[in-house]
């Protein structure tokens, strides 16, 4: 039983290490880059479904430019994404916050998944039990 326990906590750790690994970003560093990543994140506010990254209307391009502008005098990410949040509303932002009511859109997948690896666990469990004399 202890080598049941062992062999669990080593898939736990190698599971930790894996999605720390495979999560880690290593941000953009050039500022051309930077922008693609951030146009990314920002939705065309003329168009359907288009990031301001993939759409050529007159209202992206002048995201595009004002984002440039603004990772050229320095500001983070976070602070571009709210400026433009305020001029166009929070539907403009592809990915929503990850606070608030808003953040259960970031929790909720993750507790579905902690919660159906407890259930496969307990079902493992209830089983071996069954089939043990």
């Amino acid at each position: 039983m202890k080598r049941l326990w062992i062999s669990y906590a080593l898939m736990a750790v190698v599971l930790v290490v894996a999605f720390s690994v495979g999560s880690a970003r290593n941000g953009p560093v050039d500022p051309g880059d930077r922008a693609r990543a951030l146009e990314s994140t920002i939705k065309c506010p003329t168009c359907r479904g288009q990031s301001v990254a993939e759409s050529d209307a007159p209202a992206s391009k002048a995201i595009r430019t004002e984002a440039a502008r603004r990772i050229g005098i320095g500001e983070s990410d976070a602070e571009i994404r709210d400026y433009f949040a305020a001029q166009y509303g929070q539907d403009i932002l592809l990915r929503p916050a990850a606070s608030g009511l808003a953040g259960l859109v970031w929790v909720l997948p993750a507790a579905a998944l902690v919660g159906a690896g407890a259930g496969v666990v307990l079902a493992f469990r209830r089983w071996r039990r069954w089939e043990q004399p």
